[in-house]
């Protein structure tokens, strides 16, 4: 273990800020999210077109085939919503570079509900069908066509895990669970995808009457699922050969808090920026098996990175404990949270706890001819982390800290009380990042304010 005069940063210059100059990211990202949402959309229509050309209006007018119909297109739609999902959590490096991690996981959580309950209307409209048709009991029929038809138990199986997956994402859930639980449920959501597929291909109409539609899904969902090994697999092990991450020291920050050093070969090609995350893969007996996302609380300056961690589960707490010379493989670097973001040269940082550590992180990326402002929430004294470090960027010209320490009814983060301590937050780009509660009470606060949806930038620590 290591004591804070002993960090690597202590042993440069702290005002060796790089210049990042603006760039006009938003408006590709808009051109890129728009042209997925697009071919996204004309995917839909055709699923959708695969089993609407199988309907007929006898069909139609007859009560249990139209349920079984309906069941059919819940199918459909509610599966290629998975494989969507599937593509936006691949991490697909230059997709995400583009679009920005936050707004893909926004539209992964957004979608997956939705594909589940299409799943969950396929299983009900097709026993309710057939129980119609065959004149008998729902139950009866669910049991019929789970004990008698091919490929439905496993795909039974399949609704199961996707189910468990759906309940521990909700927020009710997952403040109740550790994060190692639910990494470990959501795993098994692809296994639930390759039961179902099997299921789909072999009974659904649409792919029995159409070898080419059997194929081109074929060819899409290996896609999905090779996107998810290849980036979220294979290249963090290349990468991990390549540059041989190990961690150099592990300094005490506070209670509870602790900076990880890394260090290992040709870093700069990494080309990660303050304020990015890596999802961090520690090569012990206990962490080996699963990865964790810590931002940057450092600029990469070619030889070291640094992640800033609080104690908040197992995980967290066994950072402490790390060697040095451990081995480490890190998958990233991800996320647009960063200085070259920035649409003007007047900008406002706003952390909340932990938060602090990609804002510290950008905060010394901005050139020094940018006019900040930072805004550190913290509960009490004890909570506010790299102290030291923020202090000496406050001496950079026109670079302005305050601590907020207290409670909410002391330092609220309204639009009246941001206005007060910024005035010119307005025009201002402003950065964001806390827990998700205080993220959502200043997006809207400064979105009261009149500031432009292009100028914010956040980061919400949730999973």
């Amino acid at each position: 273990m290591f004591s804070n005069t002993q960090s690597p940063r202590t042993r440069r210059s702290q005002a060796n800020s790089r210049e990042v100059s603006p760039v006009a990211a938003n408006g590709k990202s808009h051109t890129v999210a728009n042209a997925a949402g697009i071919i996204a959309g004309l995917g839909l229509g055709a699923a959708l077109a695969l089993e609407l050309q199988g309907m007929t209006f006898e069909a139609a007018m007859n009560t249990g085939s139209l349920f079984i119909f309906l069941g059919r297109i819940c199918a459909m739609v509610g599966t290629y919503g998975v494989i969507i999902t599937l593509f936006l959590i691949a991490r697909i490096p230059w997709f995400e570079r583009e679009v920005g991690f936050d707004k893909t996981v926004y539209w992964h959580r957004k979608i997956a509900p939705y594909a589940l309950f299409l799943i969950g209307f396929h299983v009900i409209f097709t026993v309710v069908g057939y129980s119609i048709t065959d004149k008998t009991s729902a139950l009866h029929e669910l049991w019929s066509l789970v004990t008698t038809t091919r490929w439905i138990l496993p795909a039974t199986a399949g609704l199961i895990l996707m189910i468990m997956a759906g309940v521990t994402s909700y927020k009710v859930a997952r403040r109740r669970i550790t994060y190692e639980t639910w990494w470990v449920i959501h795993l098994y959501t692809y296994l639930a995808v390759a039961l179902s597929y099997a299921h789909q291909v072999s009974l659904g109409n649409a792919f029995i009457r159409n070898h080419l539609a059997s194929t081109i899904w074929l060819i899409l969902t290996v896609s999905a699922a090779g996107s998810l090994v290849l980036f979220r697999w294979g290249l963090p092990i290349l990468r991990g050969l390549r540059y041989q991450l190990r961690v150099h020291a592990v300094v005490v920050e506070g209670p509870g808090v602790v900076s990880v050093w890394l260090t290992g070969h040709n870093l700069r090609k990494m080309k990660a920026s303050a304020g990015q995350f890596f999802c961090w893969r520690f090569m012990t007996p206990e962490l080996w098996w699963h990865a964790h996302p810590y931002s940057l609380s450092a600029p990469p300056d070619g030889k070291y990175l640094r992640i800033t961690v609080k104690d908040l589960g197992d995980h967290s707490r066994a950072l402490a404990d790390l060697k040095p010379g451990t081995k480490v493989i890190a998958e990233g670097p991800y996320g647009a949270f960063t200085a070259s973001r920035r649409n003007g040269e007047r900008v406002v940082l706003i952390a909340g706890g932990v938060g602090i550590t990609p804002i510290r992180a950008v905060l010394e990326e901005l050139p020094v001819n940018t006019q900040v402002d930072v805004l550190y929430r913290a509960r009490s004294h004890d909570e506010v982390v790299l102290k030291r470090e923020l202090d000496q960027l406050a001496d950079r010209p026109h670079t302005n800290i305050r601590y907020l320490v207290g409670n909410r009814k002391e330092f609220p983060m309204d639009a009246r009380s941001l206005r007060r301590l910024v005035p010119q937050i307005a025009s201002s780009d402003v950065y964001i990042c806390g827990p998700e509660s205080m993220t959502n009470t200043v997006r809207h606060a400064i979105t009261v304010l009149g500031v432009p949806e292009s100028h914010i930038h956040d980061e919400a620590f949730a999973f």
